[in-house]
């Protein structure tokens, strides 16, 4: 009998192939996670996956570069 293949999370990755960490925050300049939420996140849980993007928005929002005034 074989190994049953494992399920495919279905949580999608925040990746948006903008692969450059800001050395300020720490957090990719593209998906806002941390070195150590990419490298994991292939073996991640859905629930685990979930907890990582609730806190990419506020992180998104806090490492946004100061907007330029109108001229």
């Amino acid at each position: 009998m074989t190994a049953a293949a494992p399920r495919p999370a279905s949580v999608r990755s925040p990746c948006t192939s903008v692969c450059r960490l800001n050395a300020g925050t720490g957090w990719c300049e593209g998906c806002y996670r941390s070195i150590d939420e990419i490298a994991a996140w292939s073996t991640m849980s859905d629930p685990e996956r979930l907890k990582v993007w609730r806190l990419l928005g506020p992180r998104r929002r806090q490492g946004r570069p100061p907007q330029e005034p109108d001229a």
